[in-house]
């Protein structure tokens, strides 16, 4: 069997290259053939990920070794239909994904687990379809509009206007970049529309989440009720007059998980519509899209092949 690898070097501070000399040592220590392609910029990934697939007549294992960001760029190349199976190594510095599927952060142990058992899972993910019908991006984590795509943003714009090829402050980066966005963000009204049918109505809304899996944000368990095999989106809406009551219900995301509550609602579904009044940032799995008032967001049943 041989191992198609997809490395984001710069991931996680450095820790993508890091890891993939690890990896590299077990592979060629228990003497398994791979090929390796190294990311550079923005689209490398999901442009390897398509040669790849496109390609592909036979089963193929592609890992990728990244951030939640390269993994989302992978899936966005990859033509699904081909028998191809995705396998992922975290090195990011949120790792949500990694979080929700109980990925160990040992790139040894996990690249032993794929090469001795390869037990394949089939699971869901999300389609985001903006409004202007011509940005499509598949997500396999969770797809944002609001306050949490404006973070994604803002580290997005501090990376590129720094020498680093990647944030010098890691994850308290994010924490700084979370309060800044919170006091610049300014809500909107909106509604969503719930598989066609339910339409609920909101005059502040900080952001929307539409999940496959539980976390985002670094840790943040938005989507308490997630599940990536159950064919449904978990939908977060946060939304209040007073920002910042909204402050503790946001930290107990990070250490309880979000419930039902004043300044929360949680919805179960298989696709929704998403209406805002004014422009907000929107993202998958942190990859950020510009500003949008319309979005169509709905879960794709068990199509995704994925090593465990």
């Amino acid at each position: 069997m041989k191992y198609y690898f997809i490395v984001n070097p710069n991931a996680g501070n450095g820790r993508g290259l890091k890891k993939w000399n690890r990896v590299r040592a077990f592979l060629e220590r228990n003497g398994l053939d791979y090929d390796i392609f190294f990311t550079t910029a923005a689209g490398d990934a999901a442009r390897r990920a398509r040669e790849l697939s496109e390609a592909c007549t036979e089963p193929m294992d592609i890992i990728t070794i990244g951030g939640d960001g390269t993994v989302n760029e992978v899936l966005n190349g990859l033509r699904l239909l081909a028998p191809v199976t995705l396998g992922y190594i975290p090195s990011g510095t949120g790792n949500d994904l990694a979080r929700s599927m109980h990925i160990s952060g040992n790139p040894v142990r996990v690249i032993r687990n794929f090469s001795r058992i390869h037990r394949v899972e089939s699971l869901d993910y999300g389609v985001l379809t903006c409004g202007d019908g011509e940005t499509v991006r598949r997500f396999i984590n969770s797809s944002g509009v609001g306050y949490d795509a404006a973070v994604c943003s803002g580290l997005v714009k501090r990376r590129q206007n720094s020498r680093f090829p990647f944030h010098p402050l890691g994850k308290f980066g994010y924490i700084l970049e979370g309060i800044r966005q919170f006091m610049l963000s300014r809500p909107s009204r909106g509604y969503i529309i719930l598989d066609g049918e339910r339409r609920v109505e909101f005059n502040n809304i900080l952001f929307v989440s539409s999940h496959i899996h539980p976390f985002e944000g670094g840790g943040f368990r938005f989507a308490t009720y997630a599940d990536p095999k159950d064919g449904m989106l978990e939908i977060c809406v946060i939304s209040g007059r007073n920002k910042l009551a909204l402050i503790p219900v946001l930290c107990s995301g990070r250490w309880k998980g979000l419930k039902s509550r004043r300044g929360v609602r949680l919805f179960q579904c298989r696709e929704a519509h998403i209406h805002l009044d004014h422009a907000l940032p929107v993202h998958t799995d942190g990859e950020v899209i510009r500003s949008q008032t319309e979005m169509d967001v709905r879960c794709v049943q068990q199509q995704l092949k994925v090593l465990r």
